[in-house]
């Protein structure tokens, strides 16, 4: 009897010795995450600030809505966009030249995480929000003086970009240190600030270009995010005491296989996420005969749809988790990517911007929910999401161009593109659905 026991403490302990081995979901700090009340909501406050000038404000620009239009041919899809540069600024430049503008752009704003991630767990939130704001709004200015190429290029895709990551790192990681059942919801309320901001820009532009001039049309949006940002510094705070001492990377995250397969998984989404972004508004000019103002709200209409669909999921990622949620969004979104190719007509590609919108808005709202239940403890989840959407910027800077030289818009072929989008968002659903498996096994109803 005594050696039964013995047996079973022995059991007892090593079963304890496993599961301390296990990476913890949160740290000791999430036992008094407020979860809610006045401080709480206005770091979601701010975040949707943040979201709306550090993701959007590059879309929205001017020269990044012209850039789907220069892709191996010219449509007349963007209106007072589309006629300013023809007889202007870019018109002596290659149609892949001006391409970059934009994915180097989203590259520095997702890349730059590497840096500021590690910069805001050592409780340097403030400094990151002056400088980045200091970089948006000088880069719009000088955008709206920019004559040449180099100019552009600098201002808009490299000052741009490195201000626009200085901000979105810190844009979800507060938001995660103050919310834990709540956390997704939360997250996508703020994530819908970059999608508002893309409709508000784009209008913004879209109305005082023909009246004001590019100049000035650019230089109002500059007053617009320096207005808006200047709200975050008043508002926002760190919870969580940062360490004195921080690595740059944390490299060993990768040897844990939910947050690699995540990592390589998000890659992929991101190198076909903004595709349809891109392009629609060229195929809804070239193939199905609208409008030129018609054509210009495709985006529009997009944006919109995400609205929704970063606060609905968002909601119920909270009651069945944020990878649960993740995984058929992200299934549906490549099942739309095939579905838009016999899409010919305007009616239909509407309906493909709403759903398309809508479902791949989670694509952005949740991944900043789903780290923190990757990571050990809380006072590394800014490194960790760093490192994360670093992977996602390369995805994007390769994914787009791809796609681009994949189609012809002079001929009015589409095909390619639109398989090398679902192709690579598919992919993303099987590296996903791996790392589910590797987190939580491959039960249904276990919350991930």
């Amino acid at each position: 009897m005594d050696a039964s026991i013995h047996t079973s403490t022995r059991e007892i302990v090593q079963s304890e010795s496993v599961k301390d081995t296990t990476p913890r979901e949160y740290d000791a700090s999430t036992s008094d995450v407020p979860d809610g009340g006045l401080v709480a909501w206005l770091q979601v406050a701010g975040s949707f600030s943040l979201f709306f000038n550090s993701w959007q404000v590059p879309s929205s620009n001017p020269l990044l809505m012209l850039i789907p239009q220069f892709y191996r041919g010219i449509v007349n899809t963007f209106g007072a966009f589309q006629t300013y540069y023809e007889v202007g600024l870019l018109s002596n430049i290659s149609p892949s030249a001006i391409s970059w503008i934009g994915s180097l752009q989203g590259f520095l704003l997702l890349l730059f995480g590497v840096l500021t991630g590690p910069v805001f767990d050592m409780g340097y939130l403030h400094t990151l929000l002056a400088i980045g704001t200091f970089l948006i709004v000088f880069g719009l200015m000088m955008t709206s003086l920019s004559t040449q190429y180099y100019q552009v290029l600098l201002a808009q895709g490299v000052c741009m970009g490195l201000g626009s990551g200085c901000i979105f790192v810190p844009s979800v990681a507060i938001v995660a240190t103050y919310f834990n059942r709540k956390r997704s919801y939360a997250i996508g309320i703020a994530a819908s600030g970059s999608s508002i901001g893309a409709v508000v820009y784009t209008a913004v532009f879209h109305q005082l270009q023909p009246r004001i001039g590019f100049g000035w049309a650019t230089r109002v949006m500059g007053f617009l995010a320096l207005g808006t940002l200047s709200i975050c510094f008043a508002i926002m705070r760190i919870r969580v005491q940062p360490r004195q001492r921080r690595q740059l990377l944390e490299l060993s995250a990768f040897k844990e296989p939910p947050y690699a397969l995540f990592t390589a998984g998000l890659f992929l989404a991101f190198a076909g996420l903004y595709i349809p972004f891109f392009y629609i508004s060229s195929y809804a000019g070239g193939k199905t005969g609208a409008n030129s103002e018609l054509a210009f709200y495709f985006v529009s209409i997009l944006n919109a749809s995400s609205v929704i669909g970063r606060l609905i999921p968002n909601f119920y990622a909270d009651k069945i988790g944020p990878l649960n949620m993740l995984l058929p969004c992200i299934v549906i979104c490549s099942i739309l990517a095939f579905c838009w190719i016999p899409i010919h007509n305007v009616g239909g590609l509407a309906a493909f911007a709403v759903l398309y919108g809508f479902f791949s808005g989670s694509i952005v709202s949740l991944p900043p929910s789903i780290i923190p239940t990757l990571s050990p403890d809380l006072n590394r989840v800014g490194t960790r999401m760093g490192m994360v959407f670093a992977f996602a910027g390369l995805g994007l800077l390769i994914g787009t161009p791809i796609a681009g030289a994949l189609l012809n818009v002079h001929d009015h072929y589409y095909v390619k593109a639109q398989i090398f989008c679902g192709a690579v968002v598919s992919g993303s659903v099987v590296l996903m659905t791996l790392a589910r498996t590797h987190k939580v096994g491959t039960a249904l109803r276990v919350k991930a």
